[in-house]
């Protein structure tokens, strides 16, 4: 290996030329050159997009993978560049169990029938979680993570070797006064030791050496500053660019919202035809759960003796006249013979008594009347 320990000496004299000036500007022993305001903001401004890049980026992570050991084998897989190994969401799983439960319970019965319908509507749930995830993965957190691995790296990069610049150009600014100063000093001792000629001839030829090391230090300053100027525009460009990445990330914020309308959307729909197919087992509801699967008694307090249950209905705010019009939403077959039995879209009569259940209401069809479940009816004005 090509060695050169000249480079090696000339890159540990850098560097402790740039520790020293660090140490100094700190101490307040050392002059620093200030950026202009213009440049400071632009600083100011890609360090607040970085920051709070990073939390949103950590927080939608969290969101959307709250398992933080899935998370750091993802964050692995994609490291070692392998496909990340598919894995069923909680909705798809709970949905798995319900349906192999409802096979030892009995697929007939309304619990074990039930299950199947809750559980394919959990892996329908399941699906557009997974959908939604993908989704946002790639149009959400992967340009946030471009940045952060990417843009931001640059950035910091090319800022590290401003600081860098900055400390050589004082540093040699530094060396400049310093020479000056000597020179000015050298140049000043003949004046005061005219009689000693030798003395003379020495503080001559030191004048000459601090001349030179001026001139060599005012070379070294232009160099420097060039440097410095060249770098500080590079950096400003891509400080610059900030503007450019927030209207990246604003298009997919947008995007990021338009998947989570469409998946909570999609969420909603499942869970409305679910409770529409639920309420068709008119059966397996308003039931006590004590009973046997064939009885067909309401669940009411079992202090109340079955010919009073009709006027256990607590008052629901009735129209002034006491009674009103209401639109059925599904089948309902009566329980027994307290009940009303109901059609799908037929209107009929109903009014609430002082002390009866809530969830029930007495219906008038003609002269037929009878209990009918609040959850079956469209109240009408």
């Amino acid at each position: 290996m090509d060695f050169s320990v000249k480079k090696l000496a000339s890159d540990a004299g850098v560097f402790f030329s740039r520790a020293v000036q660090f140490t100094q500007e700190n101490l307040g022993q050392a002059e620093k050159t200030e950026l202009d305001a213009h440049f400071e903001n632009l600083l100011a401004r890609a360090d607040c997009t970085k920051n709070w890049t990073e939390k949103i980026f950590k927080q939608t992570e969290y969101l959307l993978q709250p398992n933080p050991s899935a998370r750091i084998e993802e964050f692995f897989y994609e490291k070692l560049d392998r496909k990340i190994p598919s894995r069923p969401t909680n909705a798809e799983l709970l949905g798995q169990y319900m349906q192999e439960a409802a096979k030892d319970f009995g697929p007939g019965t309304p619990y074990g029938s039930t299950l199947i319908k809750v559980g394919e509507c959990q892996q329908r749930l399941g699906g557009a979680e997974r959908e939604f995830l993908q989704t946002s993965a790639i149009s959400f957190l992967a340009p946030l993570r471009n940045f952060l691995e990417g843009d931001w790296r640059t950035i910091s990069k090319e800022r590290r070797l401003l600081e860098n610049r900055r400390l050589d150009l004082d540093a040699s600014k530094a060396r400049v006064k310093k020479a000056k100063a000597a020179e000015a000093k050298a140049a000043a001792v003949p004046d005061f030791q005219e009689t000693r000629p030798r003395n003379y001839v020495l503080s001559a030829s030191a004048s000459a050496l601090w001349s030179e090391e001026v001139d060599k230090a005012e070379h070294e300053l232009r160099v420097t500053q060039t440097e410095f100027d060249r770098q500080a525009e590079v950096t400003r460009l891509l400080l610059e660019g900030i503007s450019s990445t927030h209207v990246n990330h604003l298009r997919c914020l947008h995007e990021f919202v338009e998947a989570q309308t469409a998946y909570y959307n999609q969420c909603h729909h499942v869970m409305q035809d679910l409770q529409k197919e639920l309420s068709r087992f008119s059966s397996s509801f308003g039931r006590n759960p004590n009973s046997s699967p064939n009885a067909s008694v309401p669940a009411e307090s079992p202090t109340a003796p079955l010919e009073t249950e009709v006027l256990q209905i607590e008052e629901v705010q009735p129209p002034a006249s006491g009674t009103r019009k209401a639109k059925v939403l599904y089948d309902y077959d009566a329980a027994d013979t307290s009940e009303l039995s109901l059609l799908a879209d037929e209107l009929i009569t109903v009014y609430t008594v002082p002390g009866m259940d809530s969830d029930w209401l007495v219906g008038e069809r003609g002269n037929v009347k009878g209990k009918v479940p609040v959850t079956y009816l469209e109240l009408l004005s």
